[in-house]
């Protein structure tokens, strides 16, 4: 049987663009969801996924219906062809039906993976090359060390509260924690 998902984000939104391309791909009953692709349960994909059976055939319009990132969909095809079916995406022409599509579906994974690895090296590269020349990222300190001798002097010497130190300096407890 051929079966199709479509998802769309909200319900201002319109299924009928997927489920006419899904039809004139033949596909035979449609699951659609209409919620968030980042939301980790969506009702219609799981009830699709528990009814597959060997032979089957999962279609989307594109990929990012199905899945919110690459890895979610490399666990959703595993999810797919470990029960025997398998998956096609119209927009990305991928057929895993076929080994010459299997082949397709995992170095374009591949590629992906290895560009994401390149990313974080070229991010790390550039914190390192920031940290030489003496920039450090992330957040600025929220109190200056002047400050932070006055939040000691005024806990341990007035014995001021936690809570109202903070009110004073308008930061969190926890900041004030974190210096006392």
């Amino acid at each position: 049987m051929i079966l199709g998902y479509a998802r769309v984000s909200t319900r201002d939104q319109n299924l009928d663009g997927q489920r006419d391309a899904l039809a004139a791909a033949g596909v035979e009953r449609i699951f659609a969801d209409t919620i968030t692709g980042t939301a980790r349960s969506r009702p219609e994909l799981d009830r699709m996924l528990k009814e597959l059976r060997d032979g089957d055939v999962v279609v989307v319009a594109k990929y990012d219906r199905l899945a919110r990132s690459l890895k979610d969909l490399l666990e959703i095809v595993d999810q797919i062809q470990a029960q025997g079916a398998g998956f096609r995406s119209l927009g990305e022409d991928i057929d895993t039906t076929s080994p010459a599509g299997r082949l397709v579906f995992h170095v374009f994974a591949s590629i992906a993976q290895f560009e994401r690895e390149r990313i974080v090296e070229r991010t790390k590269e550039g914190l390192e090359a920031a940290r030489k020349r003496g920039r450090i990222g992330g957040r600025p300190p929220a109190l200056t060390p002047a400050q932070k001798a006055e939040v000691r002097r005024m806990r341990d010497v007035e014995h001021r509260t936690i809570p109202e130190i903070a009110a004073l300096f308008k930061v969190s407890t926890k900041t004030i924690r974190r210096v006392i």
